[in-house]
């Protein structure tokens, strides 16, 4: 899995940043504005952004005792590649905001880490190049399909060509959130080159110095685009953004190999439930058909232990990697998994498990059921 030994900023004191929390805390402060609302940001009044954390807060935990926890393992098994631990990186945008390296540097992390990093659509670094920059990290490339077909078919063929392991659709954005009008604002407090890496220069938009992919935003997207998807690919296909048993089920349908419970971490559609919250009927809803992940509000080993038990394959951290990138590189990514791995090998040892396939649903309930015991 390669080392995992993590360096520490000069002027910060090791012995504080024990937790994510710390870890957002020292990231944020060496963000510029622009960036640092960006990444922060979620839509409207926020309200899904702090229920995402919020809502693992009000879960609790039942342990089973004396079950002889001394030999323990976190590793699993995502589409048929073992990770080291039920921990993924989601696919966030541009990178180069938080360090230079960007992308590149977020990968080389995941690849010691012993993890899958997905690779956004609107990276700072070419899809290709963050594959040179960490050939044996497990990657999987997201996207959206453009408008432009043409231009999604190139997109999947070179992620094919570049080894990556699967394709993500992201499905719950036909068109931007409130904050999309304020896109430009926060690009212009950024200084380097920052541009969507992946896109060819004929496929880009000038808008006011900045470059965006023509209608990356696709308001006719249909379920049919999964279909289609299918069909110009061998890889598996992740849908991401399922909230209800309704996109589950007519995802599976389509041929999806695995979908992510997500709500876009807050940041468009303002008042969706918390995935948390709609994990267990979505697993109960699609049953073995398909591998299901989430992603939303994870900043404990505790919440990777809620969501491992109430059936999430993996969980996968969007948020948490920025800041850790900002903090410091490569290894401020490390860190983040060097913690996440420790807090989630505690808890299910405390819990009475030996490896993630030992944790049910019965050991989680809700905080108002508690009187009820």
């Amino acid at each position: 899995m390669g080392s995992r030994s993590t360096a520490v900023p000069a002027g910060v004191n090791a012995e504080l940043v024990r937790t994510l929390a710390d870890i957002e805390r020292i990231g944020k402060a060496k963000l510029s504005p622009g960036p640092r609302l960006y990444y922060s940001m979620g839509a409207d009044e926020e309200i899904t952004l702090a229920e995402n954390v919020q809502a693992f807060k009000r879960l609790r935990l039942l342990p089973r005792l004396l079950r002889g926890v001394a030999d323990r393992s976190l590793e699993t098994v995502l589409l048929g590649k073992r990770v080291s631990l039920p921990v993924g990186i989601s696919p966030t945008a541009f990178h180069k905001m938080a360090h230079p390296e960007g992308e590149a540097a977020t990968a080389k992390a995941a690849a010691k880490a012993g993890t899958v990093m997905i690779v956004s659509i609107s990276s700072t670094t070419a899809l290709e190049d963050v594959r040179h920059a960490a050939p044996d990290a497990l990657l999987w490339f997201q996207l959206c399909v453009l408008a432009d077909r043409a231009i999604t078919h190139r997109l999947v063929t070179r992620a094919e060509k570049a080894g990556y392991s699967a394709i993500v659709y992201t499905a719950d954005i036909p068109v931007g959130g409130s904050n999309t009008e304020r896109f430009g604002d926060y690009l212009n407090d950024c200084s380097g080159d920052l541009r969507f890496a992946n896109f060819r220069e004929e496929d880009v938009v000038n808008t006011g110095g900045r470059f965006w992919p023509h209608q990356v935003m696709n308001p006719e997207s249909t379920w049919s685009d999964v279909t289609w998807l299918k069909s110009i690919t061998k890889l598996p296909v992740v849908v991401k953004g399922i909230l209800t048993v309704e996109a589950a089920i007519q995802a599976v349908e389509h041929g999806a190999t695995a979908i992510m419970v997500s709500n876009h971490g807050g940041r468009q559609l303002d008042c969706v439930p918390a995935t948390i919250d709609v994990l267990p009927e979505i697993v109960r809803a699609v049953g073995s058909r398909c591998e299901v992940y989430v992603d939303g509000g994870v900043r404990l080993g505790t919440d990777v232990v809620k969501a491992i038990a109430l059936g999430a394959r993996a969980v996968f951290v969007g948020r948490p990697v920025l800041y850790g990138l900002a903090y410091s590189g490569e290894q401020g990514v490390l860190k983040v998994f060097e913690i996440l791995r420790t807090e989630t090998d505690r808890a299910m040892a405390l819990m009475g498990c030996r490896s993630v396939s030992e944790l049910h649903t019965n050991m989680v309930v809700r905080l108002e059921r508690i009187s009820k015991l």
